[in-house]
């Protein structure tokens, strides 16, 4: 059965294009745009190369929309500098612009949701500890293997990837961003898990 592009489908690819090209105006810095948009660019595109074949439920394709947003602001200020945390940061006394933790929380928080999807739908495993256990295990390695990419970008390219580590001096940075991609798979799991289930049944209706 041929698949249509739903009305929803087409708002969220016009609202993912409008952010992309405001990202890409007049960035901070176009290297660092570039490897902090490239997850997001990768997604769209792979979401469409698989749509006739494999479509997600709605409520997947706003959470993935809602991660590159987060993802181009990042691109586009960098993380360090993004203006509403640096407001935050200076009304709390904050030590630094905590942006990139909002981002890693992401990390973990979205991901977890399309990976539970995917294994419902294409594995034999059911809900239950098991599922989440493995979701869990699996946003805490992609965060891992994320902060794996940071360190090689950091040895090949030296002071000028300074921007996409966005550490500002934080010593234990790599470690909190890898706790937050964590806690936020399992928030998103513990928040969303039940009615994703109804989206999943609602599609063999």
């Amino acid at each position: 059965m041929k698949q249509e592009i739903s009305r929803d489908n087409i708002i969220q690819l016009a609202i993912f294009t409008a952010v992309c090209i405001w990202s890409v105006i007049n960035p901070h810095d176009i290297a660092t745009w570039i490897m902090e948009s490239l997850p997001a660019l990768i997604a769209v595109i792979l979401l469409a190369l698989t749509y006739k074949k494999f479509r997600f439920t709605g409520f997947l394709y706003w959470c993935i929309l809602l991660h590159c947003i987060i993802l181009f602001i990042g691109a586009h200020y960098t993380y360090a500098r993004v203006p509403l945390f640096d407001y935050l940061r200076d009304v709390f006394s904050m030590s630094r612009n905590n942006y990139d933790k909002l981002g890693h929380l992401a990390q973990g928080f979205f991901p977890a949701l399309v990976v539970r999807e995917l294994l419902l739908r294409t594995s034999p495993l059911k809900k239950g500890k098991w599922l989440f256990f493995i979701v869990t295990c699996i946003c805490l390695a992609v965060s891992a293997f994320y902060e794996f990419i940071e360190w090689w970008a950091a040895v090949i390219i030296g002071g000028a990837a300074d921007d996409f580590l966005g550490t500002q001096g934080y010593v234990w940075d790599t470690q909190s961003d890898m706790f937050l991609a964590f806690a936020g798979a399992i928030l998103a799991q513990l928040i969303f898990s039940r009615y994703q289930d109804k989206q999943i049944s609602g599609l063999n209706n």
